[in-house]
């Protein structure tokens, strides 16, 4: 395989959580014309460093994904259809970017996307060598190899599937959870004949893509009505998470943990509360952590000013729960070398 960036080696030690300031899309007030808050992914670090979980020495910094990386999955063909603006306005959904020139829209929209998604690709490979990972960003569910849409750009589910299946001794079996509102049909087309990936997608049946040839991928579907709300939600949840892992055992969850399922989402159309997202995260990472499965959340779709906040205090609630492990305590002391390691218990042994 190519040489990459993305999987070289963090300061160890630092908490699996990879964000990137370059991860928010601020421009002219073009974002606002969309209803996604494109700076959502800065609040939730903002949360997250007021409560005093994270300092940025002890977050990994994400890398921008090169077109090399991209190729892994991508087809040169669409990555020069992103030369366009008005192809990327019409991905992302903000008509007027079809008007600027491209060379801002590389650096104002595309650079941010390309740089979330390095960081989900960097965050499963730390899933793996750490038990858990976080992209603060990442989540872009509807683009598969050669089709964008829905703000998804780039395919970063699939990329990091396919690096870890690639590069990763060991890793030979993916599961995808998507809790997202919206069906993830970007993997569902990636994976659709692909044996080694087993998908969950539970959604609201009734809004977009309503892709009916990606759904044939699916091995768990999950079809929501209009205004489920948690009681329900969180029941199907539980149930269909612990049947997907009882049913095929992998050796990575990536876990597409959108917050449109939010009551008052005007894409989404679900009702569930803040307490309810909170709560189906904890599903999630309790079944993938019991059972030793290593866990990659990335935080997709979401289009409130109030999920940031939500995403934090999830993520704060999982670390309260002990779900995230206590990878931290190497961080500042630097994790100790393999050598050392072998030192210290010959020393254990002679002192027997």
């Amino acid at each position: 395989p190519h040489r990459t960036e993305l999987y070289e080696d963090p300061p160890s030690g630092c908490w699996p959580i990879v964000y990137s300031p370059d991860y928010n899309i601020t421009f002219m007030g073009l974002e606002k014309l969309h209803p996604f808050d494109a700076g959502k992914w800065g609040k939730v670090i903002n949360f997250l460093k007021e409560e005093k979980l994270i300092a940025d020495d002890l977050i990994v910094q994400a890398r921008e994904a090169t077109d090399e990386d991209l190729l892994v999955v991508h087809t040169r063909r669409y990555l020069n259809k992103l030369k366009w603006s008005f192809v990327v306005a019409t991905i992302t959904e903000i008509p007027p970017v079809a008007f600027l020139p491209n060379f801002v829209v590389q650096r104002k929209v595309l650079k941010p996307l390309r740089t979330q998604t390095g960081g989900t690709i960097m965050a499963g490979k730390l899933a793996v060598d750490r038990g858990w990972a976080i992209n603060v960003g990442g989540g872009f569910h509807h683009c598969s190899s050669d089709k964008g849409g829905g703000f998804c750009a780039y395919a970063d589910i699939t990329l990091t599937i396919k690096f870890l299946f690639e590069r990763v001794q060991g890793v030979s079996r993916a599961t995808i959870i998507d809790l997202d509102a919206h069906q993830g049909n970007g993997h569902e087309r990636d994976f659709m004949d692909d044996p080694r990936v087993y998908i969950m997608d539970a959604y609201n049946r009734y809004i977009y893509p309503g892709d009916g040839f990606a759904k044939r991928a699916i091995k768990r579907k999950v079809e929501l009505e209009w205004g489920t709300e948690d009681t329900e939600y969180l029941q199907k949840v539980h149930t269909h998470v612990e049947g997907a892992l009882n049913e095929f055992k992998p050796d990575i969850v990536v876990y597409n943990a959108g917050t449109d399922i939010l009551d008052g989402d005007p894409l989404g159309g679900l009702a569930i509360s803040p307490q309810g997202i909170v709560k189906r995260d904890e599903v999630v990472f309790r079944a993938a952590r019991s059972r030793g499965i290593p866990v990659l959340m990335v935080t997709s779709g979401g289009y409130q000013k109030r999920t940031a906040r939500i995403i934090a205090d999830s993520i704060l609630n999982l670390h309260g729960l002990g779900l995230l492990g206590r990878e931290r305590a190497a961080c500042a002391l630097g994790s100790p070398s393999l050598d050392q390691m072998v030192r210290d218990s010959a020393k254990d042994l002679s002192n027997l």
